[in-house]
């Protein structure tokens, strides 16, 4: 029996399928023995290789590989999962309730806890008034540091202590109380009746503390003229004399003779009675107080070389100073003097 004869497309799929059964054997062993690459470290230094030969594309061949058959990897990415806190679900009244009570807490704790309470007020600047006085005024000791208001107590300081010209009251946490006074300097004693009081430069009269040197005394006779009040500082007391009176006062003490006092009276101003036996004025003004006590020695010793005892003797206008003399028992022999000149 003889064989068919094969035909031309049977011989063409034969050879196909030769061809694909070869090429599965070849990329089965590519697969069990897989090339690797050679590893190479990222932080090494570079090492110089040799310069590369010029490859001929032309020469080189090609090969295509198929990667149908390899078992394929999946890496899978990595979930990290935190824990979730459920967010508590709270009420505008249960919220406010709950602040309600940590401040009703705290509150209570500033009140009571002595932590937060005034030993005593540090008292800085004084020199008269002793701090035990000044605390008392204060009135702070014991008390809760929240209680405290700077601006009343130095308000209350004021108005107890007039001889404080100024006065700071400090506050710091948790108990910490600061004050600093500015205490008045007194330049003149003033007696009235049976009473002395202090007067400083600006005319404000005080009650008088312990010792002060360099004061000047004066004898008043009749109240005099009230300085004007200080509008820029609400709490300094009113001036018990002007500022011109005192000024005046200053100017004519180192003309004193000694053993009188300075007196001042409505009608003839600062004056004394000399102890030789007659009385001078000299009015109330200051810008002229010098002038005027240069021509009172000028008409003294003028009167004393003529053997002249005056009574009273008037410089309060310069230029139209005066003397009367003293009058004798005998009305044929009394003699009175006035002049308008002024000897020098």
């Amino acid at each position: 029996m003889s064989k068919r004869e094969t035909t031309r497309a049977e011989q063409v799929r034969a050879r196909r399928a030769l061809r694909s059964a070869k090429e599965m054997q070849q990329a089965a062993q590519r697969a069990v023995k897989p090339q690797t690459r050679p590893v190479v470290a990222r932080n090494s230094p570079p090492v110089a290789s040799a310069p590369l030969k010029a490859v001929n594309l032309k020469k080189m061949r090609r090969f295509n590989t198929s990667l149908a058959d390899l078992p394929s990897i999946t890496l899978h990415k990595p979930k990290l999962r935190l824990p979730q806190f459920t967010k508590p679900k709270l009420s505008w009244r249960t919220t406010s309730t709950f602040l309600a009570l940590v401040f009703g807490v705290l509150l209570y704790l500033a009140w009571t806890l002595p932590y937060f309470h005034i030993p005593q007020a540090t008292v800085l600047g004084n020199n008269r008034l002793t701090r035990d006085e000044i605390n008392a005024a204060l009135g702070v000791q014991g008390q809760s540091i929240f209680l405290v208001q700077p601006a009343e107590l130095e308000m209350r300081l004021r108005l107890n202590y007039p001889e404080l010209s100024s006065a700071k009251v400090e506050v710091y946490l948790p108990n910490y109380v600061y004050v600093t006074v500015t205490e008045r300097q007194p330049v003149i004693l003033l007696q009235q009746g049976e009473g002395f009081t202090w007067v400083d430069a600006s005319g404000v009269a005080f009650r008088p503390r312990g010792a002060a040197d360099a004061l000047v005394p004066v004898l008043i006779l009749s109240t005099p003229p009230a300085g004007i009040a200080d509008l820029s500082n609400p709490l300094s007391p009113p001036p018990y004399m002007q500022k011109e009176l005192v000024d005046a006062i200053l100017a004519l003490a180192p003309s004193v003779p000694a053993g009188a006092t300075l007196t001042y009276d409505a009608a003839d101003g600062l004056g004394w009675t000399d102890p030789r036996g007659w009385k001078a004025a000299f009015g109330s003004g200051a810008l002229e107080m010098p002038l005027k006590a240069r021509i009172y020695q000028a008409l003294v010793d003028s009167l004393l070389s003529r053997n002249k005892i005056p009574e009273y003797i008037n410089v309060a206008f310069p230029d139209a100073p005066y003397y009367r003399m003293i009058q004798t028992a005998s009305p044929e022999t009394a003699t009175s003097e006035t002049t308008d000149e002024s000897e020098q």
